[in-house]
């Protein structure tokens, strides 16, 4: 990590690497990870508001062109942000099921990974009521649940560092994830 300033002028540490957030739906990534980029003076990218703004609503790309289509553009916007010839570290913010490519798996080499973990009751509330959800459009809970479980043993192998986000606040989980991603980073840089 290269040394850096935070927003609140605290010396911060800058990491070399870019930190990308993965995990199921609806479980922060996109808040945990902006307030995390934040803090660490770094940009924040998700990859479905990129998408959303260049592509136009998920829910109509899903309708129009399916999900396989979705999941093309997914994978081209990941590659845009960690595979540019200048290295430049940011917080990247990954849709749920973007880790499935196997051609994002390998870019997700060059990051650092988070797998934010929650529980159907962590979420429940937040799924039910977002309706913009196209994998979660028939029964929120029972597909939430189904997509999660499927995907679980995909995002553990793919993290280089695990947090349950049910208990704590944002502030909290990123502080707590400041701390780990200094040990993290102490660990790479001790590595034979």
């Amino acid at each position: 990590m290269a040394a850096g300033t935070g927003h609140s002028g605290e010396p911060q540490q800058r990491p070399d690497r870019s930190i990308v957030m993965i995990g199921p739906m609806a479980v922060g990534k996109s808040v945990i990870g902006a307030e995390l980029a934040r803090k660490m003076g770094l940009e924040f990218v998700d990859t479905d508001q990129r998408i959303v703004a260049k592509h136009g609503a998920i829910p109509r790309i899903f309708a129009a062109r399916g999900e396989h289509h979705f999941r093309q553009l997914e994978a081209r916007t990941v590659a845009d942000v960690l595979d540019r010839p200048e290295h430049k570290a940011v917080v990247l913010s990954l849709g749920g099921g973007a880790v499935l490519d196997t051609g994002t798996q390998q870019l997700l080499a060059k990051a650092t990974v988070v797998f934010l973990r929650a529980t159907v009751e962590t979420v429940k509330e937040r799924i039910v009521r977002n309706t913009g959800r196209p994998l979660l459009a028939a029964d929120p809970v029972a597909a939430w649940s189904r997509l999660a479980a499927a995907r679980g043993p995909v995002y553990a192998r793919l993290a280089d560092i695990t947090i349950d986000v049910g208990k704590s606040s944002v502030p909290e989980l990123v502080d707590q994830l400041i701390a780990l991603l200094a040990a993290e980073s102490r660990k790479e840089n001790t590595a034979p």
